[in-house]
């Protein structure tokens, strides 16, 4: 062998790569093998896909689903509740307008409030009356006819007097103090077959009309 061909060129193509980097490409794949399938430190850091449903900034559909289905089921259940109101509507317990009251011998002189409460009239017996100068009885509608409050029968000073206004009435129904502008109104009072009291509220008489002479708004007995 020459000399030439012993030296080894300067310059060429290099040889074969050394052994440390084929250790370091056999130790960058197994460290990827044992990665595999996990989440790494940059996969973590990356930020989730937003589901397009869920774009909103303050519900997502199904909240807006559920929302309106609740709307829905509480304007049929205030549906239904009107139309059973309107099909069965109260039912007002008006007292009778005509009523019996008993016989006469159960009543004595001056003003019966038994029956203010529940029919809205006193019932008197007088041994004079006002209008009709014979013993009897007549029905005072308990009316006020100024503004038809509820007048009080004061036994003490022997009158009727309204809470509302002052008005004043005398036993007879006769206006005499107040803003009242006429006299109560008398009732229709009759006897029955049996020989009871009825009072009629149906049909009402008014002094100032000349009606408390209607053989039918005094019971004479």
């Amino acid at each position: 062998m020459s000399d030439e061909e012993t030296k080894t060129p300067s310059t060429g193509s290099p040889g074969p790569k050394p052994p440390a980097v084929s250790a370091q490409k056999s130790a960058a794949a197994g460290e990827s093998t044992k990665l595999a399938g996990r989440t790494t430190t940059a996969a973590a850091r990356s930020p989730k896909k937003v589901a397009e449903d869920d774009t909103s900034p303050l519900m997502g559909r199904r909240g807006w689903m559920g929302l309106a289905w609740g709307s829905f089921t509480a304007a049929s259940a205030g549906c239904l509740a009107a139309t059973g109101r309107f099909m069965f509507p109260n039912v007002l317990n008006e007292p009778p307008q005509q009523f019996a009251i008993g016989f006469p011998d159960e009543y004595g002189e001056g003003v019966d409030e038994r029956f203010k409460d529940r029919f809205g009239v006193w019932v008197v017996r007088t041994e004079n009356d006002y209008t009709n100068e014979a013993p009897g009885f007549y029905a005072l509608l308990s009316v006020c006819t100024h503004l038809g409050c509820t007048p009080n029968w004061l036994s003490a000073e022997n009158k009727f007097k309204c809470p509302c206004h002052g008005s004043g009435f005398r036993p007879t129904g006769i206006n005499f103090e107040g803003p009242a502008p006429r006299p109560l109104e008398r009732a229709r009072i009759v006897r029955a077959e049996d020989g009871q009291i009825v009072v009629d509220k149906s049909r009402k008489f008014l002094e100032e009309l000349g009606q408390w002479t209607d053989p039918e708004s005094f019971l004479q007995v």
